[in-house]
């Protein structure tokens, strides 16, 4: 049984400028950042916001979410979402995208890759 189709879970929203994330009920509506009033970037279920200090880990957040993927993968259940890998800081992402250009990948399925090598 998916534990995400049994009961309405809220959904994580990111403003990347202002370095904020809330939690929200999803409804297709665009939700504005509170801080700058500018659309937040919808995260997915699984996101984790790092301190508002650390500047290499929001880069790293910019960059997955600009590449269109979300934080998804919670699979107790065999719903078929495997946890997929995202990049911490900044130099995983550099990493990723020497590989991509190396291979020809694309963002998405760089910055994807749980091992670059």
């Amino acid at each position: 049984m998916c534990t995400y189709a049994m009961v309405t879970y809220k959904v994580h929203y990111v403003c990347v400028s202002c370095r904020q994330s809330h939690k929200l009920h999803w409804d297709d509506a665009g939700h504005l950042c509170t801080r700058c009033r500018r659309p937040m970037a919808f995260a997915g279920h699984d996101f984790a916001a790092p301190r508002k200090t650390k500047d290499s880990e929001w880069a790293a957040v910019a960059a997955v979410l600009a590449a269109g993927l979300r934080y998804e993968g919670f699979e107790p259940c065999g719903c078929g979402q495997e946890p997929k890998y995202r990049p911490h800081t900044s130099a995983q992402v550099r990493a990723r995208r020497r590989i991509a250009a190396r291979h020809g990948l694309t963002d998405a399925e760089a910055l994807a890759l749980r091992d670059p090598a």
